[in-house]
């Protein structure tokens, strides 16, 4: 007889345990409990049933696994929690004794960071715990950045101490540094939520979201003690990752900090960076040290012996050169250079290689950067100075570490400003005043030899790596669209760089062509009746000759066969020809306007005839595929729908996009006409 299972020793009420459960199994509290999992990176699961996991007859709502709490049982952190309650008990209960001066001892000797600064805990072993590897901390870094840089952009709040907002602040500008000093910034985007940015590290590439620098609003329904726990964990995780970057290119970690110039908005420019000496000297190659012994020399037959070899090997490398060199003089020397074309025609698009000399991470080398003060100066000098600008100014309202706030310096190459142009109104003794009174410059005015851009060069130059034409970005000028370089383009979807024409198909192109021919036939009955009521008592008939015309052109004849063969079509053609006619007499009698006559222009005829075939060539399509998928298993017939499905929908949302660019280009043409 076999062993009899008893209830709740296993499935599901064995390996899954409750929150309320956890807590009284730990001696926790709920908020410390809460911080442990997320520093542990432990998080709720979901039973198969629900029922049997609670072991109870109320419906519990958070369940764990067992063996992760178990797991939370040998935590050290568990134990700095239980000192920090039972320190709390003893100063409560000194205070409730009318002990002040034991409490007061009692309150120095803890260890509060809002008072003497120091940690009640260190998280450095969790760190190394949860991430065996550097790579697995660089994978799980976009978090992090992006928590943080919104942190240090915060207001200083009960929730939020200025203390925590510093820290953040300089992490990140210590992270920023690496970027700049490795060239490893890649790419950026401009967007409604804040400023994203791709790096690449060590082969890893991260993504993470800068907001902007705004006035920040903290409202009262989020919840900043668990966001709070986040940024302690995230913190330590970037004082990690930043102390391994900055010693893997030879720098001193952290690096020297002037709080006189951060107190100023020197941000970047508030750090120095200094080289690791002992990196330095382990670079440079090691001298000799003989002591004055005369060094020990190979043995004489081993060294004939590898002398022989080589000049074997010498010999059969000229043999094979002569017989490389005989083979490129039959082929033709071209300086094309190779493109990836896609094997197969619905394959991706692969980036094509060029001829430009300039390497990327270095577009703004050879350029001097003059900022505007109406620009955003902190993402700008980021993005130049990881691109390679050593030097760039701006004005002395936007902070101190500018390379010169003289505007009207010569060495100034490129000038980014952000305002429209404006005509400033000139008084009698030839002053202007207008929004620019603060800049050195008078209104308008321009210096001779330098390049006049907006913001968004910067950023579409390097994403193209390369630097864009000026003059589509001047002051003043109608940005061209600034796109998302994080979107690879497929083959087939809808592609904004790419010219109208070229994408879109041929049943769009005809029904393009349609709008027009109405637009432009209401446009010429309009005007119509308009001379037709201003003329008085003047009957406009058509004559008999044009009639009998129209009829003669509107007339095809066919031979006996033809319409034998296409009677099937004829009769189709006449029964929407009747109901054509029978729409336009309705329109007429509601709008009061004379009805539409059926031109018959070759051209209209060839668009019929060509809508017509398009019309066969769907439904003789839509045939072979259900035909094709009646072969198909039910479970394989399934799964094709399912991707037929979001293949339309695609094509659907590609379409509507090609819609609205159609509608943009018409009112582009009106209004310049």
């Amino acid at each position: 007889m076999g062993r009899i299972k008893k209830k709740g020793e296993s499935g599901n009420a064995k390996n899954y345990i409750t929150r309320t459960q956890a807590v009284k199994k730990l001696q926790i509290s709920l908020p410390d409990f809460r911080k442990l999992c997320i520093w542990k990176g432990i998080f709720p699961r979901e039973p198969r049933n629900r029922k049997k996991a609670s072991k109870s007859a109320t419906a519990s709502t958070t369940f764990y696994y067992a063996k992760d709490i178990q797991y939370l049982l040998h935590e050290p952190l568990l134990q700095k929690f239980r000192e920090q309650k039972v320190l709390e008990k003893k100063i409560s209960r000194a205070l409730g004794r009318g002990d002040v001066t034991d409490a007061s001892r009692l309150e120095r000797n803890a260890a509060r960071p809002e008072k003497t600064g120091k940690p009640r805990y260190t998280l450095d072993h969790v760190i190394r715990e949860r991430y065996p590897t550097f790579v697995d901390a660089l994978r799980d870094l976009d978090d992090c950045l992006s928590m943080l840089f919104l942190f240090a952009n915060l207001p200083s709040t009960s929730t939020v101490p200025a203390k925590m907002i510093a820290r953040c602040e300089r992490l990140c500008l210590e992270f920023q540094h690496y970027l700049i000093k490795s060239q490893s910034l890649r790419k950026s985007f401009l967007s409604i939520k804040g400023i994203y940015y791709q790096a690449s590290i060590q082969g890893e590439d991260i993504l993470w979201l800068v907001p902007y620098k705004f006035n920040q609003r903290v409202v009262g329904d989020v919840d900043f003690r668990i966001m709070g726990t986040f940024i302690e964990f995230y913190m330590t995780l970037l004082g990690f990752i930043n102390f391994r970057l900055y010693t893997s290119i030879g720098l001193k970690y952290p690096p020297k900090f002037d709080q006189t110039k951060d107190d100023e908005a020197g941000e970047l420019g508030a750090f120095k960076l200094e080289g690791n000496l002992a990196t330095a000297i382990s670079d440079e190659a090691p001298a000799q040290i003989t002591n004055g012994e005369t060094e020990a020399g190979p043995d004489p037959k081993t060294q004939a012996e590898v002398n022989k070899l080589i000049r074997e090997m010498r010999e059969v490398d000229v043999d094979g050169d002569r017989t490389e060199a005989e083979a490129d003089k039959d082929e033709a020397a071209t300086d094309a250079i190779d493109k990836f074309e896609p094997a197969a025609p619905g394959g991706d698009i692969l980036p094509q290689p060029s001829y430009s000399g300039v390497e990327p991470e270095s577009i703004f080398a050879n350029c001097t950067f003059y900022l505007s003060r109406e620009t955003p100066r902190q993402p700008l000098e980021f993005i130049l100075r990881a691109f390679g600008c050593k030097r760039i100014g701006w004005d002395s309202v936007l902070g101190e570490g500018a390379y010169t706030t003289n505007e009207r310096d010569p060495s100034i190459t490129h000038q980014i400003v952000d305002r429209p142009v404006i005509q400033a109104a000139m008084e009698e003794n030839g002053d202007g005043e207008d929004n620019q009174t603060s800049q050195k410059l008078a209104a308008n005015q321009r210096m001779p030899g330098r390049i006049y851009v907006q913001p968004q060069w910067v950023w579409d130059s390097i994403n193209d790596g390369e630097m864009k034409r000026p003059d589509l970005y001047a002051p003043g000028a109608q940005l061209p669209p600034h796109l998302s370089p994080f979107v690879q383009n497929t083959q087939g979807a809808y592609d904004p760089t790419i010219p109208l024409e070229e994408q879109q198909t041929e049943g769009e192109a005809l029904e393009d062509s349609e709008e027009d021919e109405e637009a432009e036939a209401d446009e010429d009955e309009d005007l119509a009746v308009k001379r037709i009521e201003g003329a008085d008592g003047m009957d406009i008939a058509q004559s008999d000759e044009e009639d009998e015309a129209d009829d003669n052109d509107s007339f095809g004849g066919f031979s006996g066969d033809e319409k034998a063969a296409n009677d099937g079509e004829e009769e189709s053609d006449d029964e929407q020809a009747a109901e054509l006619q029978y729409q336009r007499e309705l329109e007429a009698e509601l709008t009061g306007k004379p009805i539409k006559q059926a031109s018959s222009n070759p051209q209209t005829k060839a668009k019929a005839e060509a809508r017509k075939r398009l019309a066969k060539q769907a439904k003789e399509e839509a045939e072979e595929l259900e035909r094709a998928k009646g072969m198909l298993s039910k479970k394989k017939r399934k799964l094709f729908e399912q991707m037929q499905y979001t293949n339309n929908k695609k094509s659907a949302e590609d379409q509507k996009l090609r819609a609205k660019r159609r509608k943009l280009e018409k009112q582009k043409s009106k209004t310049k006409a």
